[in-house]
């Protein structure tokens, strides 16, 4: 679209304008002479995200591997001893007093497996010292044997699954009795006992793999080359008396056996 004014009047008007002072021409937008431009951004290189902290990975410690390893070498008891007393991997440990070990004759034909040492074994240090202890010393003293007997043939010799007491007398973790399994099968190997007597449910699960101490008991097994005898452990006798006719029976059983193979 053309102008409506020529070229001599607007320049007629432009220089009127600037008789009058006027110094600047009028925008569309305001312009701000005192502005200062902004210095142009320089590019800004990609950060790389940050790797994530690696959390150190403790390698995994196999237990039973562990408890194996610690029997290399071991040929008798005292090294046994040593070596359970040295196995740092069970916590049961931590809040036993003393590492309950054995009783009795080494030399004896009867190994007797019990469950867990209580507060009175946890003390002394000795398997079956409580009142179940004292009860199954009546009970081998009625078939003429005994923890304290002068002959081998008539002495038994003690010890438990566990070594360490557990917390208020609870059950056995399958995981404790897994890692502490290879010890007892070692202590047999070098009792070499003529005959095993298992006390109790725990014993049976940790010997056997079975629980189910009334459909066991009376019942002879094998395990570790052995014959074994379940029965009836004496604490369960104590808050069940009546069951004593059944455990009166394993223990005839026992003397039996003992007689038909000597």
């Amino acid at each position: 679209m053309e102008s409506a004014l020529d070229y001599y009047t607007a320049r007629a008007l432009l220089e009127w304008q600037v008789e009058l002072g006027v110094t600047e021409a009028i925008l569309d937008t305001p312009l701000n002479r005192y502005e200062v431009p902004e210095a142009p951004k320089k590019p800004v290189a990609p950060v790389a995200p940050a790797a994530p902290m690696q959390t150190p990975v403790t390698p995994k410690v196999d237990p039973v591997r562990e408890a194996v390893a610690a029997l290399q070498g071991v040929k008798d008891l005292d090294g046994l001893r040593a070596a359970m007393a040295a196995f740092e991997h069970c916590e049961l440990k931590r809040g036993a007093r003393n590492l309950v070990f054995s009783d009795g004759n080494p030399a004896a034909r009867v190994m007797i497996i019990g469950e867990a040492p209580g507060r009175e074994e946890d003390r002394e240090g000795k398997p079956f010292v409580g009142r179940a202890g004292q009860l199954l010393d009546r009970m081998l003293a009625a078939i003429d044997m005994g923890r304290d007997a002068p002959m081998s043939k008539d002495a038994v010799y003690i010890t438990n699954v566990l070594p360490w007491r557990p917390p208020q007398n609870r059950d056995p973790k399958p995981e404790e009795i897994a890692m502490l399994k290879p010890f007892l099968e070692r202590h047999v190997e070098i009792v070499a006992p003529d005959v095993i007597v298992l006390m109790g449910n725990i014993s049976c699960q940790a010997v056997l793999e079975r629980r189910g101490i009334t459909r066991l008991r009376g019942n002879w097994q094998e395990a570790f080359g052995k014959p074994v005898m379940p029965m009836f452990h004496p604490a369960y006798l104590l808050r069940q008396p009546g069951a004593k006719r059944e455990a009166w029976a394993d223990l005839l059983s026992l003397k039996a056996r003992l007689e038909a193979d000597s």
